[in-house]
Order: structure tokens, then sequence, then C-alpha cells
């Protein structure tokens, strides 16, 4: 390999590593600006019965502050992909991330769930994610995505959760307003 060479693949690197350090600090201001917003999580009940629904496995895509379909939250691992299982208790649901910490939505918060076809950046088929919007402690209305394995399952949670508080339409209608925020 020739001096020029060296040089030119030293640079490339040297580019790389520094669009690299700049999307990390774009993502930590994110979660710098984000922290009032989202505050802190509720905590996971600990005295949990047995599921009314689930254990349901699938990928847990994200949640995004609502009715942004992009808008993904940085705050902590909030916001981090992971596989997951969810599952419905007469008080909330559990989203049980590996590697990340639990989510618990109280059924109280719960105000709609319906499906998409994206959230949080990740865009799939016509109904392809299960979508929970709910009110966080602080007040702040966020939608909280889980790709399910068995997308057969989805029926039964939008169902499950008709009666939500605010949530007059359950079948991902709400595509329309995805569009505009693009």
């Amino acid at each position: 390999m020739s001096g020029l060479e060296v040089v030119v693949v030293v640079v490339v690197i040297v580019v790389w590593l520094g669009l690299v350090a700049l999307a990390l600090r774009g993502w930590r201001n994110r979660g710098r600006r984000q922290a009032e917003a989202i505050g802190t999580p509720p905590p996971v009940p600990a005295d949990l019965p047995a599921p009314l629904r689930g254990p349901d496995t699938g990928l847990y895509v994200g949640s995004t502050l609502a009715p942004s379909w992009q808008d993904r939250v940085a705050v902590g691992d909030f916001g981090d992909r992971a596989a997951a299982s969810i599952s419905a208790y007469p008080q909330g649901i559990l989203v049980d991330r590996q590697r990340a910490s639990e989510i618990w939505i109280p059924r109280e918060s719960i105000t709609a769930v319906r499906t998409e076809r994206g959230l949080a950046g990740k865009v799939m088929t016509a109904d392809g994610v299960l979508v929970i919007r709910w009110l966080l402690p602080s007040g702040t209305e966020v939608d909280s995505g889980v790709r399910a394995d068995d997308k057969t399952i989805y029926p039964g949670w939008v169902s499950e959760f008709a009666d939500a508080a605010g949530a007059p339409d359950q079948t991902g209608s709400d595509q329309a307003e995805q569009g505009n925020d693009q």
C-alpha cells in the first residue's frame, strides 16, 4: 500500500468516526431535551396476578412522542429496540424487554390500542405494529409499539382495550396522520 492510500484510509476512518460521534451527541442532546417531558416512567407493580392476555413475544420497536410516529424517545433506554414479551393484566400492560428495563403501562393511562404500519422510524406492511398510546405520569402522551411474532394476536389486543378513554378509532386510521408527519 502506498503512502497516499494509507492517508486516504486514515482520513475515511477519521471522518466516519466523527460522524458516529456527532450522531451519538445528537441522541444524547435529544434525551436531555426530552427528560423533563418524559419524567420517570411508572414502576412495575410487585403483586401482579396471572396475565389476562399474553405473554406474546415480538420486538419492542420503541416509543415516540405522540402524535408523531418518528419523534423517538431518547430518555434512558425507553426508546431502545429490544426483543420483548407483552402481557395484559387487570392493572395494565407489561412490556418485558430483554437486556432493557421493563415498561409498565397502567390501564388508566391507556388512551388507545391500535395497529399501525410503522413507528419510531420502522415501517412495515399495513397493521404491522401494535401501538399503545398512553399518558406518562408527567402528562406527556407517547406511543409505544411492539411488532409481534404472531400478527394474529393484534385483534384481541385491540378489542381488549377498545374501552380505553379517548380511543374512538382502533384500526390504524392514524396512518393518514403519520403521512403528515413525514
